[in-house]
């Protein structure tokens, strides 16, 4: 509960405290910088990273490693963040200080390393906007491993894959690893405008006073908001996000017009033998809404959807897949 609408940065405020400690306690980090947005959360953990990078390795230590086909938010340097060329097209220049390896491809992230001064690896462990692709368990364990040998920050980006929605509490657990700093958003705030940047020991002291601000992060009415959130998602509410997944992909698996599956939990992409856009406009005209990601159909249901919506949406978008699969067949 918040009693009162707004508090200045200055303060302190109940439920911003107490969503703190619970985030921390959540992923045993240190520290939380609130903000607005996904965005913003990632622009504190690049500023944290250049910040940590000039103070322990030297002021030329500012290069951030993001992965190709990622995608990290549309302020211009979370474009610059994002190893996609097209999103860069129409707002150049870009922020410098970032380059882009192969996921999946260790040997890139290396090469990388020798050949640039850095200070971070940054990605996400299931490349949302990118058409949904986790990336591999070997992959992200090896990213975490290269991270602590040669001595940079391990950021994950969460700000879709957070707050439950791939069955764990944040996806990079799902890969048994420990990242240096967190982002997340989205789900957080149940739909209240929030963003986090949760950060380890290592870089817990890294901002001093005045380094970075937030006029309405930790705005008491949103952490209020997300507390609430964040409160119902227990292990039961995760086994259940975790169950249902599982019941989409065993349903739409043997779909003539669905040719792959991909993603954790409630975040799924489909791939379709007929285009993506055409299955989610048929599919809206149905009363189902869902999305596309690159050339795949993206479903992120909500995760306390009831069983009998969730058995009826599916329903639907086989159907859709199917019909779409015979149509372009019979052409």
């Amino acid at each position: 509960l918040s009693l009162i609408q707004h508090a200045s940065n200055l303060y302190y405020t109940e439920p911003c405290v107490q969503l703190a400690e619970m985030l921390c306690g959540r992923c045993g980090m240190e520290r939380v910088f609130f903000s607005n947005s996904g965005a913003e959360a990632n622009e504190c953990a690049i500023k944290t990273a250049r910040r940590w990078g000039e103070a322990m390795l030297g002021p030329e230590y500012s290069t951030i490693i993001t992965m190709k086909n990622s995608f990290h938010g549309r302020t211009v340097t979370t474009l610059s963040a994002t190893g996609q060329e097209h999103y860069h097209e129409h707002f150049t220049p870009m922020t410098p200080g970032f380059v882009y390896a192969d996921p999946g491809d260790i040997s890139s992230v290396r090469r990388l390393l020798r050949e640039e001064r850095c200070c971070a690896i940054m990605f996400e462990c299931i490349q949302g906007e990118g058409g949904v692709i986790p990336l591999a368990e070997e992959f992200v364990r090896d990213l975490a491993t290269l991270a602590h040998d040669e001595n940079v920050l391990l950021i994950v980006d969460e700000v879709q894959t957070g707050n439950g929605r791939t069955g764990s509490y944040f996806s990079y657990m799902n890969y048994g690893i420990k990242p240096d700093i967190v982002t997340t958003a989205k789900g957080l705030g149940g739909g209240l405008p929030i963003g986090a940047t949760v950060m380890g020991y290592k870089v817990a002291d890294t901002l001093r006073p005045g380094d970075h601000g937030s006029t309405y992060g930790g705005n008491p009415v949103c952490c209020a908001g997300a507390l609430s959130i964040v409160r119902r998602i227990d292990c039961a509410f995760m086994s259940d996000v975790r169950r249902k997944g599982e019941y989409i992909r065993n349903r739409l698996s043997a779909s003539p017009g669905i040719t792959d599956i991909s993603g954790m939990g409630l975040m799924i992409g489909l791939r379709t033998t007929a285009p993506a856009s055409a299955i989610v406009s048929e599919c809206i005209s149905r009363g189902v809404l869902c999305l596309t990601a690159k050339d795949r159909v993206r479903l992120l249901p909500a995760l306390n959807i009831p069983d009998e919506l969730l058995h009826e949406a599916v329903e639907t978008i086989r159907t859709v897949c199917e019909s779409e699969h015979f149509k372009l067949k019979g052409d």
